[in-house]
């Protein structure tokens, strides 16, 4: 990056959103490759975007804000978990490395705002490089089959499991790509950045993948057209979204376990892995119900009692599978009744922090959501939006590689230009 574009100051690598603008860059196409890899290259982005705000103010970006305290409350009661769960030392080390993943994302938050307007402006020109980096590699990998990560690999056969390793990588991208709305580029840019970025993700992802993507697109669309017909009045479509993943969070154990009671017969025809993610949902609910108050612990789920078993053949009766071929793909031996986490983070919340911790993380995410506000509100509530989606219907709600990919979203939405005006706000 040389040569500053009109309204831009020259890049300079010491500027404290220098190793964001970087990581965005990177992030998506690394992603692509594996996306475990995200964790270590967040975490590196982060802390340097730290350190070099200490360097440049003389002071530490220290994090601030409600939503931040909502976070670390979280994070301290998965912590506090530990002394109940069946596996402490998990529940310790995740409880609080969820705690410092938001302080470090806060302080990144806080430091990427206030660096100064020119050089905030890059970050817009880096997320949308690195995006079309990274989209280009998974329609790549798309088209050939998974043959650039088996490239990559080193492996010479495509084994048929690893397309679902492409599926991470879709879900970065869809949390990325609504923060476009906020680039520093013309107006006509910013759209087709999006729709072109959507239309790749809906084309390559999977179902949660692509539901994500249309969700943050939707309310990118909805918070722009209510600021143009209400210019200079707060948004509401951020302060809805952030009630209704509080009001979801919150009646997810209310509404989960009749649904399952009632399905309808042709759920049966769905792929077995659906079917499969509903059973599991319902182990889960049958032993959250046991702890309901405190849960049984952060990562818990992983080593609950029978959790490891085959779904027996009366759960499968009382949830109405009945087809033959589906009870065979059930007694196989490798079909747990959960499988490490339960594919759904508010019921991993109920199950492993119960009550308490339901409120907690309710109360967290209204408050991130009612803190975008501004030029960037468009782009960070479809942000948020986008990972919503992912966590009711994806990856473990503690997974260190998503937490990550999420705090590095936050502090470059911090630093996208009209983002500094909510700063104190989170």
């Amino acid at each position: 990056m040389s040569g500053a574009p009109a309204g831009r100051t020259p890049f300079a690598w010491s500027a404290p959103t220098a190793p964001l603008a970087a990581a965005l860059v990177v992030a998506p196409f690394v992603a692509v490759l594996q996306s475990k890899a995200m964790a270590p290259l967040a975490l590196v982005a982060l802390a340097l975007a730290v350190v070099q705000a200490r360097r440049a103010t003389g002071r530490w970006p220290w994090p601030r804000g409600p939503a931040l305290w909502a976070g670390l409350a979280l994070g301290l009661w998965g912590t506090a978990s530990a002394l109940w769960a069946p596996e402490p030392g998990r529940a310790l080390s995740g409880g609080l490395g969820f705690a410092g993943t938001v302080l470090l994302a806060g302080a990144a938050y806080r430091a990427a705002g206030e660096d100064s307007p020119g050089r905030r402006a890059w970050l817009g020109q880096a997320l949308v490089a690195g995006l079309a980096l990274g989209l280009a590699a998974a329609l790549l990998d798309h088209l050939t089959g998974s043959g650039l990560r088996a490239a990559v690999r080193g492996l010479r056969e495509i084994p048929p499991q690893l397309a679902f390793g492409l599926k991470p990588a879709a879900s970065v991208m869809a949390l990325l790509l609504p923060l476009v709305a906020a680039a520093a580029l013309p107006r006509r840019w910013r759209v087709a950045g999006l729709a072109l970025g959507g239309g790749v993700l809906l084309w390559v992802s999977g179902d949660t993948a692509r539901l994500a993507a249309a969700a943050g697109l939707i309310l990118v669309a909805l918070t722009a057209l209510e600021r143009r017909l209400r210019p200079g009045a707060p948004a509401w479509t951020p302060r809805l979204l952030g009630l209704g993943m509080a009001a979801v969070l919150l009646a997810t154990p209310l509404l989960l376990g009749p649904a399952l009671r009632h399905l309808p017969p042709s759920f049966q025809s769905l792929p077995p892995s659906a079917v499969h993610r509903l059973v599991i949902w319902d182990f889960g609910m049958e032993r959250a119900r046991e702890k309901p108050l405190l849960g049984w612990g952060l990562e818990a789920a992983r080593a609950l009692p029978g959790g490891k078993d085959n779904p027996s053949s009366d759960r499968l009766s009382r949830l109405g599978v009945e087809r033959p071929g589906l009870r065979a793909w059930f007694a196989a031996p490798h079909v747990e009744l959960m499988p490490l986490h339960p594919h759904n983070g508010a019921l991993q919340i109920w199950l492993e922090l119960g009550w308490v911790g339901v409120v907690i993380a309710a109360l967290a995410l209204l408050l991130l959501a009612f803190a975008a506000r501004g030029p960037a509100a468009a782009a960070m509530t479809g942000a948020l939006g986008s990972a919503f989606i992912t966590f009711l219907a994806s990856f473990g709600a503690w997974q260190s590689w998503w937490l990550c990919s999420a705090a590095l979203a936050l502090a470059c939405a911090g630093g996208l230009p009209g983002a500094a005006s909510a700063r104190a706000k989170t």
